[in-house]
């Protein structure tokens, strides 16, 4: 096993940065794994604390795929809970600084949908 490996608790991935991992992440950059590990996996666990269903952040990838990150910056409520809401207005505002156009809104959308993804599994998890 790698001694390098390290083992994060839901709380800890709660508290990343959401914003840098976007902005370097979908840049290609070298955040690009992390995004898509334990940046998705942070993401679903305060999305899920927040009462997020997942079925409302696979619709939120969706509207991304298709109107782009510019566009749905613009949504008066990208998610229906407000709380929900607010928090990832912030992260698709950090997602739209990328300049990577549709290729950056497409990898946007794909990680929203990992984010759904984890949300329901661990809503099946649970139940």
């Amino acid at each position: 096993m790698d001694s390098r490996h390290r083992t994060c608790t839901d709380a800890e991935l709660a508290e990343l940065d959401f914003p840098v991992l976007l902005r370097h992440g979908l840049a290609a950059g070298e955040l690009r794994t992390a995004l898509y590990g334990d940046g998705a996996v942070g993401a679903a666990v305060v999305l899920d604390r927040l009462g997020t269903q997942p079925r409302s952040v696979a619709f939120l990838a969706e509207t991304v795929r298709a109107v782009g990150l510019a566009a749905a910056v613009e949504l008066p409520a990208p998610l229906p809970r407000p709380e929900a809401a607010a928090e990832v207005r912030e992260w698709l505002a950090a997602a739209a600084s990328v300049s990577g156009g549709v290729d950056a809104d497409d990898a946007a959308a794909r990680w929203l949908k990992a984010v759904a993804t984890i949300i329901e599994l661990k809503q099946l998890a649970r139940a």
